[in-house]
C-alpha cells in the first residue's frame, strides 16, 4: 500500500476529514489532497507531522509491503536453517542459531526447543543402540535412527517452507514449549 493510501485509510478510520488533518498539522488542505492522490511525494518532516496527527509511528507510513515480505523470507530461512541443522545429531548447531536470532526471529524458542528435544532424544537412543552392539542388535538399530532422523530433518524442513505444521516423533521433553500462566 502506498503512503498516500496509508494515510487516507487511517484519516478514514479515525473519522477525520482532509479539513481536519489539515488544521490538526498545519499543511494546506491542498498538500494533504496531493499526497493521498499520489500526486506527490511528501517530505520525511510532512511525514512526522502527519504521522503524529494520526497517532501511528512515522515507520508505519514509510514502511513498504516488501519490507514485510523480506522480513518474513527472513525468519523463514533462519526457521529452516535450524530444523536443517537436525541432520548433524549436534545440539551445537541449533543452539549457536537459536542463541543469535532468540530476540530476532518470530517463534524461534518454540522451534529451537523441538529441534533439540529431537537431537538430544536421537543422540540418547544411539547411546542405546551403541550399548546393544555388543549382543549385536545394536549396529541396524543405529542405522535406522540415522536413516530415520535424517528424514524426519528433512520432512520438518520442507514442511516449514511450505508454512505446514511439524512433528518430531520419538522426541524426549526435554525442553518444555508449554505456556505458564
Amino acid at each position: 500500500m502506498s503512503i498516500g493510501n496509508k494515510i487516507k485509510e487511517l484519516r478514514i478510520q479515525k473519522g477525520m476529514t482532509q479539513e481536519g488533518l489539515s488544521e490538526k498539522t498545519d499543511l494546506n488542505i491542498r498538500t494533504i489532497q496531493r499526497i493521498e492522490n499520489e500526486e506527490v511525494d511528501p517530505r520525511s518532516y510532512t511525514l512526522q507531522v502527519i504521522a503524529n496527527a494520526l497517532e501511528v509511528d512515522y515507520q508505519y507510513l514509510i514502511e513498504e509491503p516488501d519490507n514485510n515480505k523480506r522480513l518474513h523470507n527472513e525468519n523463514k530461512l533462519w526457521l529452516c536453517l535450524l530444523h536443517l541443522s537436525g541432520i548433524f545429531i549436534l545440539v551445537f548447531p541449533p543452539l549457536i542459531i537459536w542463541y543469535l536470532k532468540k530476540d530476532k526471529v518470530e517463534k524461534i524458542n518454540t522451534h529451537a526447543k523441538d529441534v533439540l528435544n529431537f537431537q538430544i532424544s536421537m543422540f540418547i537412543y544411539l547411546i542405546i543402540a551403541g550399548l546393544l552392539t555388543l549382543v549385536l542388535i545394536g549396529l541396524p538399530i543405529a542405522i535406522f535412527l540415522g536413516i530415520f532422523s535424517i528424514i524426519v530433518v528433512l520432512i520438518n524442513t520442507i514442511k516449514i517452507i511450505i508454512n505446514k505444521p511439524y512433528n518430531y516423533p520419538l522426541s524426549l521433553n526435554i525442553f518444555t514449549n508449554k505456556i505458564k500462566v
